[in-house]
């Protein structure tokens, strides 16, 4: 028997010999919150009690299981039901929203500059105004853009600031993001989705900042931008992708893999149809390795039905390989409209004269060229100069044959 002052529960009804199902109840924090995983159970401070309340059906995987093995693989024990006391905080309660668009910048708008990852260098900073200043915008700065906390900008408390800020300021109309690295995923359990939710309005930029871009739309509905955070290199194409996207609004806008003839800096912006064919759904994606580690999280989307797009640096072929399994194993891509492959940088075989491997291209006909959907390799955007702005969530058509992707609506309010 089981009590906490105020419900009695006989745990030995709870339990049979062999166990497929079992009913168990956790009120947490007065929330009452079970999603078949006891792992994300809430610990919303040092001292929080967990009470018995009521039973709900919570499904194991149909095999014989002693009642030490179940309380083991739970994490509990059988005095008092007791869970882990590490620092996890329950997944949200994710809302459903209408499509949010942000108002479109125009020339004098102001944008905020954040770290939300790894620390940048001031001369990185500098770079960066001076690119906000050429497309004609001003900027603000975040009060701790130049901290630095080991590999991180600042402590999260820190980073999270500057990003509650830069929403809540109603004079800044975009916040770009100064670079990726490490760091987003952190912040995710922590950003207030309400105050972003009142405040919408243009949030940019790649790699680790994927992490932010899901989960700001999954919760507030808001459409995000992956596009080249202030501090990259700004040649013509990235510029001119950045004014027809985020100042005018065009529609339709055709992003194009090279042409056949074109002088490539490398081989690793030869485009490659993996899969012919044609396909039409919203988009959705970004960084690959920032995918991988979000699958399983309240913050992965739904990629029935989509058109996803990737892009990674620095990542081995059989890591890529690894990543994309985990992904077909682990959410619905098998079931996504088509993929979109941006330029993967840095991303050969290493020591290829000793340890045998695919090379970069055998390996993406490999692992994604029998999913019955089209794929295509090598559009302008990814960890290099040319990189095109693309909205999350927009209506998108993907022409494999063609070498096309082309936004079919705004992702701005004109």
């Amino acid at each position: 028997m089981v009590a906490d002052g105020k419900h009695k529960v006989d745990v030995s009804l709870l339990f049979s010999k062999n166990v497929e199902y079992y009913k168990v109840l956790y009120d947490i924090n007065e929330t009452n919150f079970l999603n078949g995983r006891l792992n994300n159970l809430n610990k919303s401070a040092s001292s929080v009690l967990l009470k018995i309340q009521r039973l709900e059906t919570l499904q194991v995987h149909p095999i014989s299981m002693q009642r030490r093995d179940f309380f083991r693989n739970a994490g509990m024990t059988v005095a008092g039901l007791a869970l882990p006391t590490g620092a996890i905080a329950a997944p949200p309660t994710v809302p459903t929203f209408n499509l949010r668009k942000p108002a479109a910048l125009r020339p004098g708008s102001v944008v905020g500059l954040i770290a939300p990852g790894s620390p940048i260098p001031d001369l990185r900073i500098e770079q960066a105004i001076k690119s906000m200043t050429n497309l004609g915008l001003k900027v603000r700065q975040g009060r701790n853009i130049r901290e630095q906390y080991g590999y991180l900008a600042g402590s999260d408390e820190q980073r999270l600031a500057d990003l509650h800020w830069a929403f809540s300021d109603p004079e800044i109309e975009a916040v770009w993001c100064l670079r990726g690295g490490y760091g987003c995923g952190r912040l995710l359990q922590r950003i207030d989705y309400d105050l972003i939710g009142r405040n919408p309005k243009i949030f940019i930029g790649y790699s680790d900042i994927t992490a932010l871009h899901l989960a700001i739309h999954k919760m507030t509905g808001l459409v995000c931008f992956h596009g080249p955070v202030a501090a990259s290199d700004y040649p013509d194409e990235t510029v001119a992708h950045a004014k027809a996207v985020l100042m005018e609004g065009k529609k339709p806008y055709l992003l194009q893999v090279p042409s056949p003839n074109a002088d490539l800096p490398g081989q690793e912006y030869k485009p490659l149809v993996i899969t012919p064919g044609k396909a039409r759904g919203t988009l959705t994606g970004g960084n690959l390795s920032l995918l991988a580690a979000l699958a399983g999280t309240p913050w992965m989307p739904s990629l029935a039905g989509k058109i996803v797009f990737l892009e990674d640096v620095g990542e081995q072929p059989y890591r890529i390989d690894r990543m994309f399994v985990q992904l077909l194993q682990s959410t619905d891509l098998a079931q996504a409209a088509g993929i979109a492959l941006g330029v993967f940088s840095d991303c050969e075989p290493k020591n290829s004269a000793t340890i045998s491997s695919f090379s970069f291209t055998e390996m993406l006909m490999d692992a994604m060229g029998k999913l019955g959907m089209p794929v295509l390799y090598g559009l302008p955007f990814g960890h290099v100069g040319h990189n095109a702005t693309i909205p999350y969530e927009i209506e998108a058509a993907l022409d494999a044959e063609q070498g096309s992707l082309t936004l079919l609506e705004r992702a701005v309010i004109l």
